[in-house]
């Protein structure tokens, strides 16, 4: 049987982090920034975490 192959689009939108949580950026960072204000940008920085519901999934794309 061939070996799993990751989820490349995945891999780049998510990593795993030491305790085994699923971390995200937020969207809606990319373009169209001078309407949006200050604060509302610098809340978009930070990464958050994925629901538990489709954490499981996640994992299995990632790690094959």
């Amino acid at each position: 049987m061939p070996k799993m192959k990751s989820h490349r689009g995945a891999c780049k939108r998510f990593r795993v982090t030491k305790s085994g949580k699923v971390k995200r950026n937020k969207p809606y960072k990319s373009h169209i920034l001078t309407k949006k204000d200050a604060k509302r940008k610098r809340g978009l920085r930070q990464a958050t975490l994925v629901a538990p519901t489709v954490e499981k999934t996640i994992k299995n794309m990632i790690l094959g």
